[in-house]
């Protein structure tokens, strides 16, 4: 994926094509979202077979990578952002953004880049909080059951 996220073709994107970046943008995290709504669903209904272990971390760090794509594409645009010029500037923004830290060594300055920015701190309350609940209780009722078929473990 992040292999993927340094090759994607985003140069085209941004101030040139303000209107399909944004629909891109768009598309991509709805999508994310509802894959994650899907196996949040799934977890919370115990669906069998489900595997959120392995889907809901890859879906969290795909909607990283959504929000990188839109921050390195936005950043073109003069004004937005002081300081985030590349790439990895880009994902060390959102992880930064993610974790609270707030370093301040790259600042959204631009009203679109303000708001991009309160957009991903929303969405990672909702979603990625909703998908870190769903997939600690997964592993809880696997453990719980584990210990149920062999409590001497």
């Amino acid at each position: 994926m992040v292999v993927a996220y340094f090759l994607l073709p985003l140069d085209h994107l941004g101030p040139g094509r303000p209107v399909l970046s944004w629909v891109l943008f768009g598309l991509a995290l709805a999508v994310v979202a509802a894959l994650l709504l899907r196996e949040i669903r799934n977890v919370l209904v115990e669906r069998p077979n489900t595997r959120p272990g392995v889907l809901i971390p890859l879906l969290i760090v795909l909607s990283l990578h959504v929000f990188a794509c839109a921050y390195y594409t936005l950043a073109k645009e003069p004004g937005e952002f002081e300081g985030l010029r590349t790439r990895v500037d880009a994902l060390y923004f959102t992880v930064v953004t993610l974790a609270t830290v707030g370093y301040g060594d790259i600042t959204p300055r631009g009203q679109t880049a303000r708001v991009l920015t309160v957009l991903q701190i929303l969405y990672s309350f909702v979603f990625l909080t909703a998908a870190a609940t769903a997939l600690t209780q997964w592993v809880r009722r696997l453990l719980e059951r584990r210990l149920e078929r062999d409590p001497h473990e």
